[in-house]
């Protein structure tokens, strides 16, 4: 089973990402997907985790995730040295930041630019999730674009497949 734990604010869109990804894989036959959220009370700007669980079988397991193949921050003001407990032998952090790094296990995006040119706001949930299919081979964008199409309003689809594109185009780089 591949894991993913993402890291944003209220309002930001890591439980959306969680979602789209989920139905981005399992629009592959034999592929099973589940994604679920992890807040409280909290509102807007608050702290919260997103879930994404993907296996070749049914999911029955749906506890949160402990340990991670990518833990991916949608903003940069929570990452610490904290996240590298929570992944997996051989995980990866994918970061959305202006600042690069040496650490092999941290792959760097500077996300809210590339939501800024194609969403006109600092909204970096599809950048996260197109620079993912980019490092780790599990959707493709075709796959994201499906499932933004199913999934969000018609007005903010085509901004959001294009801004999928770029991540993916960037995170190859």
């Amino acid at each position: 089973m591949t894991e993913i734990l993402w890291h944003g604010r209220g309002g930001q869109g890591a439980f959306t990402a969680a979602r789209l990804l989920g139905e981005a894989y399992a629009l592959k036959d034999g592929s099973y997907a589940l994604a679920f959220p992890s807040f409280g009370p909290e509102r807007r700007g608050a702290p919260i985790r997103a879930f994404t669980k993907l296996d070749s079988k049914p999911i029955g397991n749906r506890s949160e995730v402990k340990k991670a193949d990518f833990s991916i921050f949608l903003d940069d003001t929570l990452f610490s040295d904290s996240a590298f407990d929570e992944l997996k032998p051989g995980g990866k952090v994918l970061l959305n930041t202006k600042k690069k790094t040496d650490d092999p296990r941290v792959i760097t995006i500077d996300g809210d630019s590339i939501a800024g040119n194609y969403l006109g706001m600092p909204i970096t949930n599809t950048i996260l999730l197109g620079a993912l299919a980019a490092v780790s081979g599990l959707v493709t964008v075709d796959e994201i674009a499906q499932s933004i199409s199913l999934s969000m309003p018609q007005r903010i689809r085509e901004k959001n497949i294009n801004a999928v594109a770029a991540a993916y185009e960037e995170a190859l780089q």
